[in-house]
């Protein structure tokens, strides 16, 4: 890979990750509610879900992902029902950003948050169509090597990873402005309401 090669992946990667999307929805809902740790946990999750697509397309597995394509669509279904489930919760449960505190947040809740971002990236089956059709015109595959595929992963990780964190910081600050007024009910229901709209979308999208 060479500069040019890898800063246009760079920037497209970027600019992907900083759109409007079910998977920003779902990091700044889970930063907001639970922390920033379990914002970063989701924004693990989606990196880890865009490795897989990246490295099916690179090994050419495209046309087996279309082949497992009812394999996808239940993780879809699934991870949809799920996202729903913690917005349903969400809206039920008694406002509680005061009690957002680093020390409640436990392991189990970032696996959680790591899973869902996961399985969101990997219900999006045609980002392994994109990554399939995106490589090819901007690198030769045959020939990477180590090195090469290493800067891939790298860029993705800094690209993606970077934006998401950056969205889970984000989303706490805005958190804790409102902390003790009467807006934080407000933005639990919007938050709740986001989780519940991620999944349905995540289920109901080609």
């Amino acid at each position: 890979m060479d500069f040019i090669s890898t800063s246009s992946f760079f920037l497209i990667m970027l600019a992907l990750a900083a759109m409007p999307s079910a998977s920003v929805a779902l990091v700044v809902t889970r930063s907001a509610t639970l922390g920033v740790q379990n914002g970063i946990a989701v924004s693990v999750g989606i990196v880890v879900g865009d490795l897989v697509f990246i490295a099916l397309a690179l090994s050419g597995m495209s046309v087996l992902a279309e082949t497992l394509g009812v394999f996808f669509t239940l993780i879809k279904y699934i991870g949809g029902a799920y996202l729903i489930w913690l917005g349903f919760s969400l809206l039920r449960s008694k406002p509680a950003i005061d009690n957002l505190v680093e020390s409640n947040i436990n392991s189990s809740s970032l696996l959680a948050s790591a899973l869902s971002g996961f399985v969101l990236t990997l219900g999006d089956l045609k980002a392994i169509l994109f990554y399939a059709s995106l490589f090819p015109s901007l690198l030769n595959v045959p020939s990477l090597t180590v090195t090469d595929l290493l800067a891939i992963v790298a860029v993705t990780v800094l690209a993606v990873g970077g934006v998401k964190i950056l969205y889970a910081f984000s989303a706490r600050k805005l958190l804790e402005k409102i902390r003790n007024t009467a807006a934080s009910r407000h933005a639990q229901t919007v938050a709740g309401s986001c989780l519940m709209g991620t999944g349905t979308y995540l289920i109901v999208k080609v």
